[in-house]
Order: structure tokens, then sequence, then C-alpha cells
């Protein structure tokens, strides 16, 4: 499979390495000092950029007739409009905020948990998430799908970095080191704790989870998620 690398970070690196060890070929690293030229030659593209980047990225794909697979996260007031153009073009797409294999279990047992809870009013829901220093956006798009699992599943409304009200989730943002990614959904009550937690040991695991979503995406058309890949629906 001839993929195109759309963001050459540390991420793109690690994504680059696994995918040569799966037998897949690199025929664009796109990062902001070259063009999209290469881009054509790909089965499938995969987009770990910057905010202010993956739009431009995940347009040119659409355009290109290239299916793409981003994990990039900070852009997301404009996912309505990538949708819309990936009907348009009849693209095939596949964003989330962590590919990650564990991660991706991880939010189901969330929103398993969300339900349960939902029952008992003497729990108040908060999140906890851990990043290292050079991550742009808080907090992680990790931490807000986990919140938006745990609202589908409750009363709760909305989430917060402030003071929480009644109906809304605290989240804490920490940046601290080279932390890869940590994860923490604690319900508290006055007599005890539950807590949910995922901590990334590096960043392998998102690396092979975006290599594996794009294997499966290769040569489909509509706009899918990690559920589907993993057959989690």
């Amino acid at each position: 499979m001839k993929i195109a690398l759309l963001g050459y970070g540390k991420m793109g690196k690690v994504i680059e390495r696994i995918a040569l060890e799966r037998g897949h070929e690199i025929v664009l690293k796109k990062d902001e000092t070259n063009t999209f030229e290469g881009l054509s030659n790909a089965d499938v593209a995969i987009d770990f950029s910057v905010p202010t980047a993956a739009v431009d990225n995940i347009s040119n794909c659409f355009h290109t007739n290239v299916p793409v697979v981003s994990g990039t996260t900070g852009w997301l007031e404009h996912f309505d409009e990538m949708v819309a153009l990936c009907n348009e073009k009849q693209g095939g797409f596949i964003s989330s905020s962590n590919f990650s294999l564990g991660v991706n279990i991880f939010f189901e047992l969330n929103e398993y948990l969300a339900k349960i809870m939902s029952q008992f009013d003497s729990y108040k829901v908060s999140m906890e998430e851990i990043h290292h220093t050079q991550k742009l956006d808080a907090p992680s798009g990790t931490a807000i799908s986990l919140a938006k699992g745990v609202i589908e599943n409750s009363a709760y409304a909305n989430w917060t970095m402030d003071e929480a009200k009644q109906n809304e989730i605290f989240i804490e943002a920490k940046r601290i080191g080279d932390v890869p990614g940590t994860h923490t959904v604690t319900y508290d009550s006055v007599v005890d704790s539950i807590e949910l937690k995922h901590t990334a040991h590096n960043r392998e695991g998102f690396a092979l989870g975006a290599v594996i979503a794009a294997e499966w995406l290769a040569g489909k058309k509509g706009i899918y998620s990690m559920k589907d890949v993993l057959n989690l629906k």
C-alpha cells in the first residue's frame, strides 16, 4: 500500500517506521517546507499535522480522490465542513481524537460505565488529562471524546475547564515533560471514588492504530470511525 504522510513530526516519523515494517511504501512526507506533489500516487493518506494545516491537508485528499485518516486535533470547528466535502467528492474519511487500540477500548468502557453511573446521582464525574508540554490544544481531543461519551449516556449536558455547574463535567488539563498521554475519568462521592484510567507508555500505540485504520480505509468511500475499524459497533 502506498501511503502519504501529512505531517512529518515525531508522530509522523513513528508512523513511517511502523508502516514500513508492515510492508507499505511512503510516497509523500508533507511538512511546512514542501508541496502536495506525490499525493495523487497514494492509496491512502495519514494526517498527523497541526490544527492550522489539517483542513488544507484533508481538503487536498478529497480533491485528489485519496482516502484520508486524520488524527490531528484542535480543528474540529471545521469538521462538518470536511464531512460535506467528503460526501461531495465521494471520498473516504476517518477522523479520531485517538487511534490507539487501547484508548478506543477505553472509550467503550467509559460509555458503558457512564450508563451505569447515570442511575446514581450521588456521584460527580470529572476528568484529568496529562500530556507533553509540546501539545498545542487543551483539553486533549481524547478528553473531549471521553466527555462526549459520558454526555451521550447520562444527564450531563456539557464539559468545562472552569468551575463545573451541576450538569457539567470538569476537565483538568496538565502539561508535563514528555508524557505521551494519560487520561483518568473519576466518579466521586462522599463515601468512595471509582476511577477509569488509560496510560500511554509511548507513541507506538497511536501510530500503529493509525496505520491499521489506513489499511482498513484504503479502497473505501464514506465516513467511518474507529468503531468501524475495530468492529465495536
